[in-house]
């Protein structure tokens, strides 16, 4: 499965594409400052009509998962969600069915100053690019 990801100001998903507004980042904040995550799956042909489970972890500088504050004490910021992409009638058999995503935060409460990672896995497998790091100013540094 091919994935295409992408940090953004703002995304949505509308007749079956992507909009994405500020995308292409990878300096943010200071924290806490919403943001989106924008992925467009490309499902093979052969695995068309099956469920499939996405994770997304959020890891530091030193791959360790990120808790958040939460009522019941803390918890890992993972994202989770599955999809199913479907053969529409007509369709050339072997093409690639595109599944966008668009998953709008509303600024996690994580650190200023550091680096992290967005890691993706589908189906429990992770791919050698489905990762997303970026990072945050500190509360003293200005956007440029």
């Amino acid at each position: 499965m091919k994935v295409t990801m992408l940090l953004a100001d703002y995304a949505q998903v509308a007749d079956g594409k992507l909009t994405i507004v500020g995308g292409g980042w990878s300096v943010t904040g200071p924290m806490p400052v919403p943001f989106a995550i924008a992925i467009l799956f490309e499902v093979p042909w052969d695995r068309a009509n099956m469920k499939h489970r996405f994770r997304l972890d959020l890891v530091d500088s030193d791959g360790h998962v990120v808790f958040v504050p939460t009522d019941e004490g803390e918890e890992p910021l993972v994202i989770e969600g599955e999809f199913e992409a479907g053969r529409p009638p007509g369709l050339k058999p072997g093409t690639p069915l595109d599944v966008p995503i668009a998953i709008n935060l509303p600024g996690p409460p994580i650190q200023p100053g550091g680096r992290y990672e967005w890691r993706l896995t589908v189906n429990g497998e992770g791919g050698e690019n489905w990762r997303l790091p970026f990072s945050t100013r500190g509360e003293a540094e200005q956007p440029d």
